[in-house]
């Protein structure tokens, strides 16, 4: 065929269609490289990350003032204030400082009368670890501070490094090649002749390349010369993981780059249906893309936001996205002070066709709530908090494309919901089993998570999904069997046995928030061992999540908890068995057919979802992803 001879491409292939043929031709395969946390901003995280150490790792005073043993300050009033002595009751302390024993809390110094020298006179009675920042608060060793295919912001790296990560795998940035073409074509804006054409497509290839997280390698123009164009091709798919050939795609007797990528290789599609940028080419050559895009500035930027950032998005484990404003409705009451505007940080999931937002439990000191969140509702200073129901503005944090993707799971808590939001989009908040009911009864989540005993039958979860949803068609997604039992310290050296143990003086129990099914599962057999809660002590002592149980147990604040099995091995603690429970997942019969609830149920049934929870130790699947109709 003579070179010189015009093109004809015949193609008009629709845009979805011709992206899907093309992709499917291509063999992409993602690598890695390590990266110090300290340089990684925008570097894609290749797999999860857990957090090697505690943060804070030290119990710290959460407020200015004096530290003291509260068992001390017990009977201090208004009516009876007590006085206590520095260096005998009491030491000044300061935010941030070392708690040290035998103390255990912190009274605001706004709350202390200094009546002499060394002493003060307190009004109130202090209670066990207030105003005290516990080791992991923020973050507990072998948490996951980010999934998979995360997208590093700079809250992220104060995270990483709270919680001991120095460097972590990431999607190593795509090498893409950049040659633009045409003998009108220079470089020197000083020079331009008659006739000229300052290159300026390819800088902007250059930009759009790093803004989609590549690393782009330009080359110098190359003329409309068959065998230099040839040359160079070979030379830019031999350096780069994919090539961009810049004009020379169209129907001229000199546009040979179509013909130059049938001859080294193959050309998959010329021709698509968008306008402008139809005489696109995607090809193939030594098993690398190789993309045709035409000369034109708006079709080059059209055709590279339409085929090139895609494979660059694929090749450092991102998807396209786009960020917006929303309103959205909130699951809970946020209570907030007339004094302020309130930033809440949420989770954000569409149940149906609302925006639902589910406010992340953390004071000021918990990174983790960031590193989690979707976004901030904002609550105006003229409100004093508003009703769950309620219509809130949210900035989002995240691209709503991907919140629209989310499953929305409000329930019980497990670590298992870290390797379930790693292999699939889902936000998860941790409200206990009957709260995670009531978010369900508002239509405000996709799934719960529940582990609920029935107190007359000792059966799990389905008596309660008839006695809330008596005309409604519910499911229960079989989940995992788990351990649950007393976690408690290395050795058990309080020699926790059973319940009857909760009513001695030197056992400290650590709770779970009302409506928890592990609350219920104290609950239940502290009634049938006729134990008054009264008697335990730190029985009003609420943790929202089986890791904070296991973090109070780690750090002395108290002497066990009921947890799950995997909480305790995570921590290196002992474990003394109480049941193995049912941990399900409630669903509205209508939403199985959800292509989002389909993919939740197949990971569920995987064998590498089923590796990753055994490593944690403690569960079983029986009927694990069975779907019982209620």
């Amino acid at each position: 065929m003579n070179r010189k001879e015009r093109n004809r491409y015949i193609d008009n292939i629709d845009v979805e269609e011709a992206r899907d043929r093309y992709y499917k031709r291509l063999n992409l395969k993602p690598k890695y490289e390590e990266v110090d946390v300290v340089n990684s901003l925008g570097r894609v995280t290749f797999e999860a990350i857990y957090a090697k150490t505690s943060s804070p790792n030290y119990n710290a005073a959460a407020m200015d003032g004096i530290l003291v043993e509260s068992s001390k300050t017990i009977g201090a009033t208004e009516t009876n204030p007590k006085i206590l002595e520095e260096g005998v009751d009491f030491i000044y302390i300061n935010t941030g400082n070392v708690v040290i024993e035998p103390y255990d809390a912190v009274i605001m110094i706004e709350d202390v009368i200094e009546i002499e020298k060394n002493k003060v006179q307190i009004l109130k009675a202090a209670h066990p670890w207030q105003h005290i920042r516990p080791i992991g608060e923020d973050i507990v060793a072998t948490e996951m501070i980010v999934p998979s295919k995360h997208k590093i912001r700079p809250i992220d790296i104060g995270a990483l490094i709270a919680g001991g990560i120095g460097k972590f795998k990431a999607y190593k940035k795509p090498q893409v090649g950049i040659i633009p073409t045409g003998s009108e074509i220079v470089d020197e804006i000083d020079n331009l002749k008659l006739g000229n054409i300052v290159d300026s497509n390819s800088r902007v290839f250059q930009a759009l390349v790093v803004e989609s997280g590549g690393n782009p390698n330009r080359y110098s123009p190359v003329k409309d010369d068959y065998e230099i164009l040839k040359e160079a091709v070979l030379k830019g798919v031999e350096e780069n993981d994919l090539l961009i050939i810049g004009a020379g795609s169209s129907a001229g007797s000199k546009d040979y780059t179509a013909k130059v990528i049938e001859e080294l290789g193959e050309v998959i599609i010329h021709g698509v249906a968008l306008k402008p940028g139809k005489p696109t080419i995607l090809g193939i050559i030594n098993q690398k893309p190789v993309i045709g895009i035409p000369g034109y500035p708006v079709s080059a930027y059209l055709v590279f936001e339409t085929f090139v950032k895609p494979l660059i998005l694929n090749l450092i484990g991102l998807k396209e996205e786009k960020d917006l404003f929303i309103k959205a409705t909130t699951s809970k009451k946020i209570v907030s002070s007339l004094k302020n505007k309130e930033l809440v940080r949420v989770n954000l999931g569409y149940v149906k066709d609302k925006l639902i937002a589910t406010p992340l439990s953390g004071g000021a000191g918990v990174t983790m709530s960031l590193v989690k969140a979707d976004g901030i509702a904002v609550i105006p200073q003229a409100l004093e908090g508003v009703e769950a129901g309620s219509a809130i503005d949210v900035k989002l944090l995240k691209p709503l494309s991907q919140i629209k993707e989310t499953i929305v799971s409000i329930g019980s808590h497990d670590i298992i919901m870290d390797i379930l939001g790693d292999m699939i989009k889902l936000t998860s908040g941790h409200v206990g089993s009957m709260g995670g009911i009531l978010a369900m009864k508002r239509g405000e989540c996709h799934i719960s998570p529940i582990h609920l005993l029935d107190l007359e039958t000792g059966e799990y979860n389905i008596s309660y999904v008839k006695k809330y949803f008596p005309q409604e068609k519910m499911a229960i997604i079989k989940g995992v069997k788990r351990h649950q039992g007393f976690i408690v310290g290395k050795g058990n050296k309080k020699n926790i046995k059973g319940f009857a143990d909760l009513k001695r003086e030197d056992v400290i129990y650590v709770n779970r928030q009302r409506g928890a099914g592990t609350r219920i599962l104290l609950d239940y057999h502290l009634d049938k061992e006729g134990i008054d809660i009264s008697d335990v002590k730190g029985y009003d002592r609420e943790m929202t999540t089986h890791m904070a149980v296991a973090t109070a147990v780690k750090t002395g604040s108290a002497t066990t908890g009921l947890g799950i099995y995997s909480a305790a091995k995570a921590l290196d603690l002992d474990f003394i068995n109480v049941a193995f429970e049912n941990y399900d997942f409630l669903v509205p019969q209508d939403l199985l057919e959800d292509e989002r609830i389909k993919e939740f149920i197949e990971i569920l049934k995987s064998d590498e979802f089923k590796e990753k929870v055994n490593s944690l130790g403690g569960y079983g699947f029986e009927n694990t992803g069975k779907v019982i109709l209620v």
